[in-house]
C-alpha cells in the first residue's frame, strides 16, 4: 500500500486529496499543506508536497479536482506558484 513506512503511494496521496477536499464543513478549497499533513506519518510532511502537487495535477486533468490560484480555477498545465485545491462544483 505504501512505498515505505514514511512514504505513501501516489494512489494514497490522491485519495487523501479527495478526502480532505471533500470533508464535511471543508472550505471551498484546501491547501496542499493540509493534504500533506493528513498523510504524513511523521513530522516531515513538507517532503510530501511534491507528491501532493503531482496527484493534484493528475486529478485535475481527469476533472476530479479543481486547482485554484488567487481564488480562480486554473488550467493544470498553467499551474505556477501558490495554489489551493477543491472539488468540482456539483452539477
Amino acid at each position: 500500500m505504501t512505498d515505505s513506512p514514511s512514504r505513501p503511494s501516489e494512489e494514497a496521496v490522491e485519495a487523501a486529496i479527495l478526502a480532505v477536499a471533500g470533508q464535511p464543513g471543508a472550505a471551498k478549497s484546501v491547501t496542499p499543506e493540509d493534504v500533506a499533513r493528513s498523510v504524513a506519518t511523521g513530522p516531515d510532511w513538507q517532503s510530501l508536497l511534491p507528491s501532493v502537487r503531482r496527484g493534484a495535477l493528475r486529478l485535475a486533468q481527469t476533472g476530479r479536482l479543481v486547482i485554484y490560484r488567487k481564488g480562480k480555477p486554473v488550467d493544470p498545465a498553467e499551474l505556477r506558484g501558490v495554489y489551493r485545491l477543491g472539488l468540482p462544483p456539483a452539477s
